[in-house]
């Protein structure tokens, strides 16, 4: 294969056909790889998306909850950002497209790839073997790297944090992936069994590296060897820094900034406006805490609505077939964050929970 052609893909143009009703910019994500693997290009896409919307789903009661910005990855004209968010999202990101790479192979979707059968045969442990269809996560790992990895062609550290977490993101899927088992022998007597090995859902591999991200490390470098740039002294730097990192560890160079406050040019919203949870069924003890944590720590209060919305009840099936439903209205109380100083409408509840600083 000719490596000396290669084509850049905005992903901007691929969700555009694919994802048109996406509420959220990909401009900045910009992928390459060889004129010949534009077959994945699709997959590739879809990767990314599942990607972001997990770091969304994550995220989304935290100050920081995953916005448009964070899919600015590729900057090269601007200065890049290496906080511990940004490592979450070059790891989501990377998984994601590596898992649907992997799912779509496994599905048949492309000719040049099936399921993986390298240890079909072996022995596994004690009463099974490999056998049946794993799925080719080798594959997807493969193809991931020709598109994602090359956002970054410098290298500089933080190029190399990035792919060092592309990579942890990679290593999340191999990591999480399930043992599927089939028993054979007389009358269902389970004397051997045939395995294979199945990816996880993507939730368990979004909560698996939500871990990584609580315990990501922050890499402590001497500024004025980084200043050097690509020169020795710099990578040299570098590499002693590196050499005490575990490879299924997320690492960022930089403290993230204040996610209270709305900041344009970084591309933070702040939590104004955002919504929080105080009552609902199976809330989390996080979900509960998001009014404090998105409110009242950020110097903001607790506004409640009241807002009426209509839904199906008083669901009935009818012979045959159908589910005939009623239209029920009721009203629903939502928790919102908003200056001190708003005046609120009569109809608005107040809730002032103090200022914890």
């Amino acid at each position: 294969m000719e490596r000396s052609t290669f084509l850049i893909l905005s992903i901007a143009g691929v969700f555009g056909a694919i994802l048109h009703a996406a509420a959220w910019s990909v401009n900045n994500f910009l992928m390459t790889g060889p004129k010949a693997y534009l077959t994945y290009s699709s997959s590739v896409a879809a990767g990314a998306h599942s990607g972001m919307e997990e770091c969304k789903f994550q995220f989304g009661w935290e100050r920081w909850n995953c916005p448009e910005s964070a899919l600015q990855l590729s900057t090269h004209n601007r200065l890049r950002s290496a906080t511990r968010e940004t490592s979450f999202v070059h790891a989501i990101s990377s998984a994601g497209v590596m898992y649907t790479l992997t799912r779509n192979c496994s599905m048949g979707d492309f000719e040049s790839c099936g399921c993986d059968d390298s240890r079909n045969g072996r022995v596994g442990g004690r009463g099974w073997v490999w056998g049946g269809c794993s799925d080719n996560v080798e594959f997807g790992e493969r193809i991931s790297k020709l598109f994602v990895d090359a956002l970054e062609t410098g290298h500089d550290t933080r190029a190399l944090i990035n792919l060092h977490n592309n990579e942890v993101g990679r290593l999340a899927v191999k990591a999480t992936m399930k043992r599927t088992c089939k028993c054979h022998g007389v009358s269902g007597s389970c004397s051997i069994q045939t395995c294979w090995l199945q990816l996880a859902e993507f939730r368990e591999i979004g909560n698996y590296l939500k871990i990584k991200y609580d315990q990501a490390h922050k890499l402590e470098m001497d500024k004025r060897r980084m200043r050097a740039g690509n020169s020795a002294d710099s990578r040299g730097a570098t590499a002693e820094t590196f050499h005490h990192v575990h490879a299924t560890e997320l690492v960022f160079l930089e403290d993230s900034p204040d996610y209270c406050t709305r900041n344009a040019s970084l591309g933070h919203h702040g939590t104004e406006g955002r919504e929080c949870l105080q009552t609902g069924k199976n809330l989390s003890q996080w979900e509960r805490r998001s009014c404090r944590r998105l409110c009242t720590e950020c110097g903001l209060r607790v506004e409640e609505r009241r807002t009426e919305v209509v839904a199906s009840c008083n669901c009935k099936f009818h012979w045959c077939c159908t589910v005939r439903c009623e239209q029920c209205r009721q009203l629903v109380a939502k928790h919102f964050c908003t200056r001190r100083d708003t005046a609120a409408p009569n109809h608005v509840k107040q809730r002032n929970k103090g200022h914890k600083r």
